[in-house]
């Protein structure tokens, strides 16, 4: 079964930048970013196609650039210009090449000063 591993959560002030990582153990379909703040559901942040298309949610567009490397099965979500509300653990997500869906553990990112 492919397993996700993410990173590069972390502290950072408002207005900084973070790129988080995602490294899957197989091949992979499409990948997602999702975000889960305390008391509030988990939500689409961005997601990418096999074809490299992607979108965003309205609340980080022009802000948060997601992007893969298939022959490294990673995917990044870049996160520039951060605010306090864009704190959250972040869960990477996957649809394998043979339908499964996978998640990652989830990473911690605070936006502070």
């Amino acid at each position: 079964q492919v397993q996700l591993v993410e990173s590069g959560g972390g502290l950072v002030q408002p207005g900084g930048s973070l790129r988080l990582s995602c490294a899957a153990s197989g091949s992979i379909f499409n990948w997602a970013w999702y975000r889960q703040a305390p008391g509030k559901q988990r939500e689409l942040v961005a997601h990418i196609t096999s074809g490299g298309s992607t979108n965003y949610a309205d609340s980080v567009k022009g802000r948060f650039t997601i992007s893969r490397d298939n022959a490294k099965n990673m995917a990044y979500l870049q996160m520039n210009t951060l605010k306090p509300e864009d704190t959250a653990v972040y869960y990477c997500y996957a649809r394998t090449s043979i339908g499964y869906n996978v998640w990652g553990q989830g990473t911690q990112v605070t936006v502070s000063s």
